[in-house]
């Protein structure tokens, strides 16, 4: 899971957008994300980010995401 990170952020752009878009692989998609950057930062503010995605109430987070990774090339506080 620790290389999951750099593996999204190595795809294609659209590839990321599209992961992001379909609901369920959305949820998996972050998740992996989430603590993959957590283990390689162990930054508070990531864990809390992981926790918050794991749980289903991660829809919010998925939204602002997508948003972000147009913006900015990256997920919130979730580099790879």
């Amino acid at each position: 899971m620790g290389n999951f990170a750099k593996w999204f952020y190595k795809q294609n752009l659209l590839i990321q957008l599209i992961l992001l878009l379909i609901p369920f692989v959305n949820w998996i998609v972050e998740i992996l994300i989430r603590w993959s950057a957590w283990l390689k930062t162990k930054s508070l503010l990531t864990l809390i980010f992981a926790i918050l995605v794991t749980i289903p109430s991660g829809i919010a987070i998925g939204i602002l995401d997508f948003i972000w990774l147009i913006l900015f090339r990256h997920l919130l506080f979730a580099k790879a």
